[in-house]
């Protein structure tokens, strides 16, 4: 391992975290790096700091600690090294396997168009994985906030995102358009306005079977319910509608035994409730109004129902389906209004990238906000956890902002490294910080009867908390 990054020598009393056979060998003193982050990351960054020490020293008497080391992207990185994201920081990450962040700016005027997407891109980080639930005491505009407790695994790496795009009135997005509309589109009567700019679309069988495949893992490791693939399909049918087919291809191929798919659950239960049923009435059970259907999609249907009972009705008849992780799909659009209207009904959404956007901002909306909203970016080999809002400049170094994200991001880094007591520690001490109404300015202005605390301050309440959660645990 090389003794420096950056010009910063690795600390002596740190392990580096391992990994082999597939899976993350974790030491007692793991050697971390961090970027701490522009504008408000700073404060954000020492309270959270001082919030992971203390809950890591409570719960393992000494036994472990995380060795801290920083690295630089953002602005820091800027002035020190002229250079946003220096080679030397992936490097790090790439080395040290797990890293936490807090929030980057996106530099002006070209370049890298965002840090965060190009971290994720470098490190082949896949997976953006956002968990929304609700703490009690969190000021919320719904009734209910409390029924939301959701896992979104949003692709990270295709979709718009990839950055394949030309600019309207150049050259390049002439060339593009006029062989769009000369080859690609002749004979219809489609056609790209010539002053358009143009983007690409790419959603591979690749990159959404590797996100599936992690959302179901994730999904049967905590005994959640079911898995939701989130698309657009009904009008982008070979992006998004690939995004679902590819989808439940590797659910039933690879997790045959544990899963069952939405449309198979209503052909199996129709049999469960009528073993005499034929197959053209499980059909007809399946799909109302078969009978005006073409003489081909019937023929299709009752094979495909004669196939699935053939294929699990064994395995998971008689009502043995309902015990099995369920694999169904929603339009994006959709699933925006059932999130905020009976969010209980989901537990693990599987998406594509513009998708998990947006819906996870949505569903943070209802439990707190960003600022209390944590993330990670995952691949096989490599996780970087990190705050999902902004840099807020105008707040930098005025110990005012909560510090939420980064906290709870280090929460989803200790369940990741297998150090859940430290994390349920720092989760009980907040939520217990939270309902005391020691809370920063964001919550204190919904909060009646709360008293506005500073960013340091906040931090220092969730540590002496953390001795009665103990207490209370014991």
């Amino acid at each position: 391992m090389p003794a420096q990054f950056n010009g910063v020598p690795l600390p002596s009393s740190g392990a580096k975290i391992a990994y082999r056979n597939n899976s993350f060998i974790v030491p007692d003193n793991p050697i971390i790096p961090y970027i701490e982050g522009d504008g408000t990351g700073r404060d954000i960054w020492r309270a959270s700091q001082r919030v992971f020490d203390a809950a890591v020293a409570k719960s393992y008497a000494g036994k472990r600690r995380v060795v801290w080391y920083e690295v630089f992207a953002g602005e820091k990185a800027f002035r020190q090294f002229n250079n946003w994201l220096p080679d030397e920081t992936v490097d790090a990450i790439r080395e040290l396997r797990v890293a936490i962040k807090g929030p980057l700016t996106t530099p002006v005027g070209g370049g890298i168009r965002s840090l965060n997407v190009a971290l994720r891109q470098i490190l082949d980080l896949y997976a953006c994985v956002r968990p929304v639930r609700y703490y009690q005491g969190v000021p919320s505009p719904v009734k209910h906030p409390e029924r939301m407790n959701i896992v979104i695994f949003r692709e990270n790496t295709e979709d718009v995102y990839a950055g394949v795009e030309w600019k309207q009135g150049t050259a390049e997005a002439k060339r593009l358009i006029d062989f769009l509309n000369n080859e690609m589109l002749k004979g219809t009567t489609k056609r790209i306005r010539e002053d358009s700019g143009v983007g690409i679309k790419p959603i591979s069988i690749t990159g959404t079977k590797r996100l599936v495949r992690m959302a179901i893992q994730h999904a049967l490791a905590a005994n959640r319910k079911a898995v939701t693939l989130v698309h657009k399909g009904n009008i982008q049918k070979f992006t998004e509608g690939a995004f679902r087919e590819w989808g439940y291809e590797l659910a039933t191929q690879e997790f045959r035994s544990q899963v069952v798919t939405e449309r198979e659950s209503w052909m199996i239960d129709a049999k469960d409730r009528n073993p005499e049923l034929t197959i053209e009435q499980i059909a007809e059970y399946v799909e109302p109004g078969l009978e005006f259907a073409p003489p081909k999609f019937r023929d299709e249907l009752y094979a495909e129902v004669r196939s699935v009972l053939s294929a699990i009705y064994n395995t998971h008849g008689q009502g043995a389906w309902k015990q099995k992780l369920m694999i169904n799909d929603r339009i994006a659009d959709s699933i925006f209004q059932q999130v905020v209207t009976r969010p209980e009904e989901y537990s693990v959404l599987a998406t594509p990238n513009l998708n998990g956007d947006y819906i996870s901002d949505a569903c943070a909306a209802q439990v707190g906000g960003l600022g209390i909203a944590p993330g990670a970016n995952i691949g096989d080999q490599y996780a970087v956890f990190e705050a999902t809002h902004g840099t807020a400049p105008k707040y930098a170094d005025k110990d005012v902002i909560n510090p939420g994200s980064v906290i709870l991001s280090g929460v989803m880094l200790f369940d990741f490294i297998g150090w859940k007591e430290a994390a349920r520690l720092i989760e009980s001490s907040m939520e217990r910080t939270i309902l005391q109404k020691k809370v920063t300015y964001d919550f204190e202005r919904l909060m009646e009867g709360a008293t506005k605390v500073r960013t340091s301050e906040f931090a220092d309440y969730i540590i002496q908390n953390m001795d009665v959660a103990r207490t209370t645990a014991a």
